[in-house]
Order: structure tokens, then C-alpha cells, then sequence
């Protein structure tokens, strides 16, 4: 997929040169097609690092596709520069009288705290509200999965007993729905995360499917029937060593962090980490980019009016 991004962005030169095809805006405005309009909400505090994950992730696919990455103006963060945001980032006052084809929103290292503590909560709940009306399919991740539920259906998180950090087996539906088409009845995923959603809140405070749980995760993804709402609990965007570096940071914060499982060959840290679950994530996301978006959305978001499946979901 050619991904539209603003060319001097850096995860652009990492991109390149892992032969992902980028598109500048020269370029994308020559080609007569109708391209899809993702907006990304990133709330993890390494900005550059996930907008790298997601950015290859939705590549994988030859549809066109624009992205735009948002923020939340009342959080200041403390790891990405101020001017960094401002050139690009864009605030919810900028694209609220836009529409857009697909919205991911991130996790964010915020899971000990109740909802009404972060410090951006009303914001993100102003997003959420909008996106009923501006979004087709909103793709929710890990915290973003769990403040959504909350958001919407009053579903809330509870603590686990440990965190749970490594690469865990979870498995598909018998009956496949299209984001599992093509997959195995069994895929890899990793997981980090401090507390976790249980299943008998989901079945009695909403009409979610489940898509996929796992011994040891629990709940893993869930949708809506449409499709216009997916959660996913895990982090199947992450790098090869993304967990390791989250346990490197906590042993250097002496926080005396559990080894990753499942994760580190021989579960000794110095050996490098198995990649065992790049082939689901790129399945995942270019089932989403597929069934849940370009197959769906309306042609003209600007007239949502003319779609009867648009208000339907209403």
C-alpha cells in the first residue's frame, strides 16, 4: 500500500529502506483514485517508534492511503518534543469537521490509573463521541481497547494479579470472521499490559463478538458485527524487541520486572528475541484496512447522509 505521510517525518527514512512505498503529495495527487483516510490517535509516550510500527503495518496492502496523526492538546508530553507535535501532529479542533475512513487509537502507559485521572480523558472522550459520526471502523489498542469500552459502554478494567508482558498463543474463532481471514486457528501476539477486561462484562454490557482469547490473556480481540468496532488487547504492531526494551527500561528504573515470557530464547535476555508474530499482524491489519474500511466505508464521506448503514450505526 502507498501510505501518504508528510515526507519529512523520520519514520519516512526507516520506511525506504525497508522498501515500503511512500508517497509525497505530488506524487498521490496524479493518481486519479479515491484514496482512504486514516487518522491516528498516538498516545505511547515514543511517538516515532509507533507511528514506524503502524505506518509499516498499513502499508501492506496496494490501496492509497492518507494518514494523519492527531493528538491530545491537554497532555503535555514528556518524551516528544513540543515543536515535533506541532508540525506533525494536528489537534481534534483541526479534524473535527472531517471525515475519515478508518481511526487507530493507541495504548498508552496510563493502565494504573482510573479512567478519570488521565489527564486527557474528557478529550478522548470528546473523540470517541465523534467518531460515531466522522469514522467508519475505529481500530482500539491495548489501553486505547479498554478506555473505548469504557467510553462507550461503561465496561471497566480490573488489575491483574501480575503484569502480563511476553508472546502469548490466542486463538481464532471456529467460525472466521473476515479480520480473521487466512489465519491459522492458532497466532502469536504479545502483551503488555497491567490489568485486563473480563469477558463476563463484555457479554452482559455489550452486543461485542469475540473474536479471539487466549489461557493465559484472556480476551483478546472483539468487534462489533459491522466491523465499524474493533479492540484488540494485545500489541501485535510491536517490534521484535519492543518488549525487551520496555524490560530493559523497568530493570533500569529498579522496578525488578518479570522476564518477558515466551519471548527470549532459552528465557535468557541476552539472547535475541523470536519474531513469531509478524505474519499476523500484517494479516490483521490488511483484513481491517480491507473488510472493516475499503470495503464498507462510503464512497463520499462529506454526504454520510446518502449511506444507509451510516445511520443504521447511529
Amino acid at each position: 500500500m502507498p501510505i501518504k505521510i508528510d515526507k519529512k517525518l523520520p519514520a519516512v527514512e526507516i520506511l525506504s529502506s525497508e522498501n515500503i512505498f511512500v508517497m509525497d503529495q505530488d506524487r498521490a495527487e496524479h493518481q486519479d483514485i479515491r484514496p482512504l483516510n486514516i487518522l491516528v490517535l498516538n498516545l505511547m509516550p515514543q511517538k516515532m517508534i509507533t507511528e514506524t510500527q503502524l505506518l509499516r503495518l498499513l502499508s501492506n496492502s496496494p490501496l492509497q492511503v492518507n494518514i494523519d496523526f492527531l493528538y491530545m492538546t491537554s497532555h503535555k508530553s514528556k518524551t516528544t518534543r513540543a515543536e515535533y507535535m506541532e508540525t506533525f501532529y494536528k489537534t481534534f479542533e483541526e479534524v473535527e469537521s472531517r471525515y475519515f475512513d478508518g481511526l487507530i487509537i493507541t495504548g498508552a502507559p496510563v493502565e494504573n490509573l482510573a479512567f478519570e485521572e488521565v489527564d486527557y480523558w474528557q478529550e478522548f472522550c470528546r473523540v470517541i463521541a465523534w467518531s460515531k459520526s466522522h469514522v467508519y471502523s475505529t481500530l482500539h489498542i491495548c489501553w486505547g481497547a479498554q478506555a473505548g469500552l469504557y467510553a462507550r459502554y461503561g465496561v471497566d478494567k480490573c488489575p491483574l494479579p501480575k503484569k502480563l508482558s511476553g508472546v502469548y498463543y490466542q486463538t481464532s474463532p471456529q467460525k472466521k470472521s473476515l479480520l480473521f481471514r487466512g489465519f491459522d486457528d492458532e497466532f502469536l501476539a504479545p502483551h503488555s499490559r497491567h490489568t485486563q477486561v473480563l469477558k463476563e462484562d463484555v457479554v452482559r454490557q455489550t452486543n461485542l463478538e469475540i473474536l479471539a482469547e487466549g489461557a493465559e490473556v484472556g480476551l483478546s480481540i472483539l468487534a462489533s458485527r459491522d466491523l465499524r468496532e474493533v479492540y484488540s488487547f494485545g500489541h501485535l504492531e510491536y517490534d521484535r524487541d519492543t518488549l525487551a526494551k520496555e524490560y530493559e527500561r523497568d530493570l533500569t528504573a529498579g522496578l525488578a520486572p518479570q522476564l518477558p515470557e515466551h519471548y527470549f530464547p532459552g528465557n535468557n535476555p541476552q539472547n535475541r528475541p523470536s519474531l513469531r508474530w509478524n505474519l499476523a499482524a500484517a494479516l490483521f491489519f490488511n483484513n481491517w484496512i480491507n473488510y472493516a474500511v475499503y470495503q464498507e466505508t462510503p464512497f463520499d464521506w462529506e454526504s454520510p447522509e446518502n449511506d444507509a448503514s451510516f445511520f443504521a450505526y447511529l
